[in-house]
């Protein structure tokens, strides 16, 4: 069972314990890559505002959802621990409040183009001019100074344009995209590295800086950590793509009842799995006698391992692989994983009440702190659901504040 939480003491009362409690960032963000990173940040302990524009977070509209339209399932993945107010930044005063807002911010993270951001004046340049010691964070799909810097991106986009397609099609026959937005929440983890080293940057020296984390070159980094191979050198030793990695034959293997991943890859876990095999000829034939010759003979290697993995149950094989070094895992369902035992026990998922949504199950940011754990201190917010709030906060007495609201230049949930 996933740990349970009250929201009303635990998920919404704002108390903070992590390792970046009283750091205050202001986001201008929206889909998957931004808000999954400042979530990060948040559980993290930062206070965060999102700075939600009318047309709103596009997230908002897909999934299921429990009673409000603008809490669907998408959004509530990647909002938590945030406030939210919604602003119109074309008008001059919706802008103004922007700007208080960043005057008074540790961190801005925005995943908008560099032209956009621009040309609403919450540029890094109008940004430091107001608060000289900002940490400004853009991320977007391309680095801003190539010849790609004005074009706008998604994942299915960047994976193409890394490589990424390419080696699905290696295996596939055609190109294909990673069934996640892999592209999105790789940069986001970049985002959450740039921003935490930029803000020890600044604990040691004072100064601030902007920090720009494209989507492009963040996946082409990834990308080619195994697949650079003969591209490593210069003049090329062969081309790029590491073969055992995109052998079509590597994929979890067929049981009489199932599947199972496996992989007896170094040259003792090979003799065990012979061992255990009762099948000697796996370390007397030359193609597979050592790591070598296993990666050299990679169809060969994957097809003499499926064939002895079809003769067995999957349960048969956790059993006989059970106390061995052999790493293997019986493969999951999306909805399996949400009772897998191991993470029952880690209190990996968590439950919390949220006031308006009922229910929501959670899984916890996968860093433990000894001192300062990361924790779920708020529910994701609805549309604008702070704004009144945050305009208190920032001095705005209450005619203003209903005279903002009735020009829609600031917005509630009703407004969605």
């Amino acid at each position: 069972m996933a740990n349970q939480n009250n929201s009303e003491t635990s998920a919404n009362s704002g108390k903070k314990s992590g390792p970046l409690d009283g750091v205050k960032i202001v986001e201008f963000t929206s889909v998957v890559l931004g808000p999954w990173a400042s979530q990060t940040l948040g559980d993290m302990g930062a206070d965060i505002i999102k700075v939600e524009a009318p047309r709103h977070d596009s997230n908002r509209n897909m999934g299921a959802y429990h009673k409000h339209e603008d809490l669907k399932a998408l959004y509530l993945t990647s909002n938590r621990n945030k406030r939210c107010i919604a602003l119109d930044l074309k008008v001059k005063e919706g802008l103004d409040i922007a700007l208080q807002l960043c005057k008074e911010a540790d961190v801005i993270l925005h995943n908008q183009r560099p032209q956009t951001i621009e040309r609403l004046g919450l540029g890094y340049d109008a940004i430091k001019a107001i608060n000289p010691k900002v940490i400004y964070c853009g991320s977007y799909g391309y680095a801003k100074d190539g010849p790609y810097g004005d074009k706008s991106a998604m994942d299915d986009a960047i994976q193409a344009a890394s490589g990424l397609a390419n080696l699905m099609e290696k295996v596939y026959g055609e190109p294909r995209y990673l069934p996640t937005v892999v592209a999105d929440k790789t940069t986001a983890m970049a985002v959450v590295q740039g921003i935490l080293a930029a803000l020890f940057h600044r604990e040691r020296t004072g100064e601030g800086q902007a920090v720009e984390v494209p989507m492009f070159e963040t996946m082409v980094h990834w990308v080619l950590c195994e697949h650079s191979w003969g591209q490593t050198f210069d003049p090329p030793k062969g081309p790029a793509g590491y073969d055992r990695i995109m052998e079509k034959g590597r994929k979890p293997f067929k049981t009489k009842d199932g599947h199972i991943a496996m992989l007896p890859y170094m040259d003792h876990q090979w003799q065990l799995f012979a061992d255990l095999a009762q099948c000697p000829e796996l370390v007397q034939s030359s193609l597979f006698a050592t790591m070598e010759s296993r990666l050299k003979h990679g169809k060969e290697t994957n097809q003499a391992v499926a064939k002895i993995v079809a003769e067995k149950t999957t349960n048969d094989w956790i059993a006989l692989l059970k106390d061995t070094s052999i790493p293997h895992m019986r493969v999951n369902s999306l909805d399996d994983v949400f009772s897998d035992p191991h993470l029952q026990q880690t209190g990996f998922f968590e439950t919390h009440k949220h006031e308006d949504h009922g229910i929501l199950k959670m899984p916890r940011t996968p860093i433990n702190f000894s001192k300062t754990p990361v924790s779920i201190q708020r529910m994701p917010p609805r549309y604008g659901q702070h704004s009144k709030v945050i305009l208190q906060e920032l001095g705005y007495d209450e005619e203003t504040i209903n005279s903002l609201l009735s020009e829609k230049t600031v917005q509630t949930p009703e407004d969605f």
